[in-house]
């Protein structure tokens, strides 16, 4: 009597077990009923038939995903070893589980061609100094593709630009003999800039003979601060006037008296 009792009881827990579910906010049930799509449940307490519905769970929350490193062949033909990571959630669930069989395995496959096909149509200067265009470009290829699956691509970030040794000293070098030009540009530019100083300075003299003479003392003044065995006698600039117009007087005096000899 007892055990014709517990029997029924038994397969009655244990219809219930099976066919009560809870999901938790961040989680729906995709529900099929014989086979066909009856509607998206949850959150909260869910009751299903057990044989005739059938309940697939979706994850709402963002999944981050590792792209696995990557052989890129960049435009400039350098070969070059990539990664990344991506930033994708379910928005649909209904079309992640009937538009796609396997969506997180779809939706990596994906990341890793595009990754490939993108960073080949650019150079490696560009891979290493324009990650976040690279990335948006990416984003906005997977996001696309994915959206018939009810997928909303996140973000996309490349991690990692792996070079050989052979291609890193190379950029080395490169990024010195730039530095060298830069440098000899900029020399060039400051004795360019210094030669036309020293020619504005040049022509304020040559109009203020007052200008000439103190900078004339300036120079005595410097080099009587060092510690030198030459001994320099200054001369005023305007006896250095008066020999010059003496001397201009007496040339024609001279080539006078040389054609009366004659």
């Amino acid at each position: 009597m007892i055990l014709s009792y517990l029997v029924p009881v038994v397969l009655l827990v244990m219809l219930l077990a099976a066919s009560i579910r809870i999901l938790p906010e961040y989680k729906r049930g995709v529900v099929f009923f014989l086979g066909r799509y009856q509607k998206v449940k949850g959150p909260g307490l869910i009751i299903i038939i057990p044989g005739i519905q059938k309940m697939e769970v979706v994850d709402l929350r963002v999944i981050t995903m590792d792209v696995p490193e990557q052989d890129v062949i960049s435009q400039d033909n350098v070969t070059v070893k990539v990664n990344a990571v991506l930033y994708f959630r379910v928005v649909d669930p209904e079309k992640a589980i009937i538009q796609v069989e396997n969506f997180t395995q779809a939706t990596s496959q994906l990341a890793q061609t595009t990754l490939r096909s993108v960073l080949g149509k650019h150079d490696l200067d560009e891979m290493l100094s324009e990650r976040d265009k690279l990335n948006d470009d990416i984003q906005e290829i997977i996001d696309s593709q994915t959206e018939e699956w009810g997928i909303k691509v996140a973000n996309v970030e490349i991690k990692h630009v792996d070079l050989d040794e052979s291609m890193i000293r190379a950029i080395a070098r490169q990024a010195e003999a730039e530095r060298e030009r830069r440098a000899k540009v900029i020399h060039a530019e400051g004795e360019l800039q210094a030669s036309r100083k020293l020619v504005e300075a040049a022509n304020v003299m040559q109009e203020n003979s007052a200008a000439l003479q103190l900078r004339y003392l300036q120079t005595m003044s410097d080099m009587s601060n060092k510690n030198a065995s030459t001994i320099v006698f200054p001369l005023p600039m305007d006896i250095m006037e008066a020999f010059k117009q003496m001397k201009a007087k007496h040339a024609p005096e001279a080539s006078q008296s040389d054609s009366g000899n004659q």
